[in-house]
């Protein structure tokens, strides 16, 4: 056994990852806990095509069993419904990576009720719902699980026109810590950690010059990959004490100001 598959006293640790249907972050998240030997269950919504392409790819490389479920985080109970599925299908539970998430530039001014709603849903509530929902069925197991929230690193530095999307991540700051201490009550062996990525794997529509303006704003001079965010969740899911702490892959974003202040100022 690996140190991963060791943690869960399991050779085939079952790992379920939302938001891994189409090929962005969670998909590659997923990736990565079959080759560290993990059974998987894919999650997608529109996505399911591509997610059974995935499911596929990722059974014959990795000789692993792979299921995909599907629902929208949107609507009331299935994001616990996914989980208990995929309880039900392989026996266990051991690692809830909540990656899936909505994101997308709205002006303050244009912000309604109903999109500030749709965001808390799917964001915080269906992340908030699968965690207690895996976290009640890993209290049941010895060696009790690991839960993995992705947020934001900008969720204390926001910038402008996500006025609706920040507020949502901040709450799965929130909620992180929370459930680490409520189900770390009931099971010490149950861990809830969190991520916050930095820019990684940008949109398509991104073009070369505001790239590299991205890139310039990091310590790293460079825009991350959706492996860098894998290996923090394997890091998170190996190492047993660490408990209700978040991990930031941002290339040192969250620390640098790159507004040209310093440039001439005596600092002697």
């Amino acid at each position: 056994m690996n140190l991963l598959q060791t943690n869960f006293q399991t050779d085939k640790p079952v790992a379920l990852v939302t938001g891994s249907g189409a090929p962005r972050v969670g998909q590659v998240i997923a990736r990565h806990l079959a080759s560290l030997g993990c059974r998987l269950a894919l999650h997608a919504y529109q996505s399911v095509n591509e997610a059974k392409l995935c499911a596929d790819e990722i059974a014959k490389e990795f000789q692993t069993e792979v299921i995909v479920t599907q629902g929208s985080l949107e609507e009331s109970g299935v994001a616990e419904s996914i989980v208990n599925d995929v309880a039900r299908h392989f026996g266990r539970i051991d690692i809830l990576v909540n990656s899936a998430a909505i994101w997308h530039p709205t002006r303050l001014e244009e912000v309604t009720e109903e999109e500030l709603l749709r965001y808390y849903q799917i964001n915080t509530l269906s992340c908030w719902m699968a965690a207690r929902a895996a976290g009640l069925i890993m209290t049941k197991q010895e060696a009790g699980g690991c839960i993995v929230n992705i947020s934001d690193w900008a969720t204390v530095r926001p910038y402008l026109d996500h006025a609706a999307y920040f507020p949502s991540k901040g709450g799965v700051d929130a909620m992180t810590h929370s459930l680490a201490v409520e189900l770390g009550h009931r099971n010490p062996n149950i861990r809830v950690n969190g991520i916050k990525p930095g820019p990684v794997l940008l949109a398509k529509e991104v073009d070369k010059e505001q790239q590299e303006k991205i890139a310039q704003s990091t310590l790293v001079k460079r825009i991350g990959t959706a492996e860098h965010i894998a290996h923090a969740v394997q890091f998170l899911c190996e190492n047993t004490f660490v408990n209700g702490s978040f991990i930031t892959v941002d290339g040192g974003r969250s620390i640098f100001a790159p507004d040209g202040l310093q440039v001439g100022m005596n600092t002697g």
